[in-house]
């Protein structure tokens, strides 16, 4: 996020506020259009890049958006915060599925896990608060932080760990100023899942330095092989008086376009969180909430099903993507996505062109194997790419086949 306007134009003259002027594109979102925009003039292109499920919403989600239509209570305005039976059935799925007990008043619902995010660093942090933010890292973080007056400190880590940050990474990096520590497993754009043992440890230096825990639990049913998924604030009950969870219905039940998240936390930042809200956007579609509560009262068996075409997807890319000389890929064991390194790559010609970072390789695929993928300069860590693997089998293993073809052809 950097402005790039000139300091001395007069305010005047400033057509777009610099704040706003200084927001990055989202580049997920940016080359999933461009993808789609090349599919409509006619090219075969095979996407990698948005982070959506390739499966339609459950049928009994959609039979009660349906019902919700037809009844005339939700073509009004209904609280700001969420239905009531909403924010009651996302605590009790929280409690069945983290293991954390909260009450309904802890939850806010919102237009999506992006609002859940904004709206949670808005209500916590003052100008020049400092956010640890562990690398690589979801594109919206950065943004809704300094957005939100904050300041993204960034801690890097790469294949070696796992892309997993340690206990000494983030106190090399708290100070004075720090206020909050993101904490996000599974990860996007990684795949990575912290241990119990990782987890605790992050939690419990956390609680040592009096810091604010933002965690990001949309994926938490994604997990493969031993992997387990852990909540935080059920880990570590004492953490619950300055810990947020962000979560959502998007990715575990294949409703992106719904744009039903939520946030939970202390009920002060929760109420002054809603009360952003209530200015903003209001409630969100009740259409949409109606739809959201069938998902989170019902059970997992439509993930489950889910998850044994990522889990299948996601064997056949790491092996197809460690085929190519070059490319390291280790095996994510979470979410639907690969973080594969392609810095063997860099600087060698490939159909005359010789990419020097990632960005330009992403562009070189895209040009010439008619493949989008996002580069790992979106992520905040150049030299890797990220390709998401919940697209069809057929498109992912023509997707991968293509780009082994292309990248393969690279010369010293």
């Amino acid at each position: 996020m950097s402005d790039s306007t000139p300091a001395n134009v007069s305010p005047v003259d400033r057509r777009v506020s610099a704040r706003i002027g200084a927001i990055a594109e989202s580049a997920t979102l940016a080359v999933d259009a461009k993808a789609k925009a090349l599919k409509a003039a006619g090219r075969p292109v095979i996407g990698f890049g948005a982070g959506e499920p390739d499966f339609p919403t459950p049928d009994y989600i959609v039979e009660a958006a349906v019902e919700a239509c037809r009844d005339p209570k939700n073509h009004r305005y209904t609280p700001a915060g969420g239905l009531p039976e909403l924010k009651a059935a996302i605590a009790a799925k929280t409690l069945r599925d983290s293991g954390y007990q909260v009450d309904a008043s802890q939850v806010l619902v919102t237009n999506g896990g992006k609002q859940a995010i904004y709206e949670a660093f808005a209500a916590i942090l003052d100008p020049g608060d400092e956010v640890i933010v562990p690398a690589p890292y979801w594109t919206t973080y950065p943004e809704s932080i300094q957005l939100a007056g904050g300041v993204p400190v960034e801690v890097v880590a790469d294949e070696t760990t796992d892309y997993k940050v340690s206990v000494e990474q983030l106190e090399a990096a708290r100070t004075a100023n720090t206020k909050v520590v993101l904490f996000v497993s599974p990860s996007n754009p990684t795949g990575s899942v912290y241990t119990e043992p990782e987890a605790e440890a992050i939690g419990r230096w956390a609680l040592e330095h009096g810091l604010w825990v933002l965690t990001d639990e949309i994926y938490q049913h994604l997990v493969y092989g031993d992997a387990t998924f852990t909540s935080l604030p059920a880990l570590l009950p004492e953490l619950a008086d300055k810990c947020i969870v962000v979560n959502g219905v998007a990715k575990t039940y294949a409703m992106t376009g719904w744009r039903v998240g939520w946030l939970i936390g202390p009920k002060d930042v929760v109420a002054a969180a809603a009360n952003l809200q209530s200015h903003a956007t209001s409630n969100v579609s009740n259409v949409a909430q109606r739809a959201a509560l069938a998902a989170v009262s019902g059970d997992l068996s439509a993930v489950d099903e889910m998850k044994v075409a990522f889990d299948r997807r996601r064997q056949t890319i790491v092996r197809m993507l460690n085929e190519i000389d070059g490319v390291f890929c280790p095996e994510p064991l979470g979410a639907f996505y690969v973080y594969p390194s392609v810095k063997g790559l860099l600087g060698k010609e490939i159909r005359g062109r010789r990419p020097q970072t990632s960005a330009e390789l992403a562009a070189l695929i895209l040009d010439e194997a008619e493949v989008a993928v996002v580069p790992g300069e979106a992520f905040g860590t150049p030299g890797y790419l990220r390709l998401s693997y919940a697209l069809g089998d057929a498109d992912l293993a023509e997707g991968a086949s293509r780009m082994q073809k292309l990248l393969g052809e690279a010369q010293a």
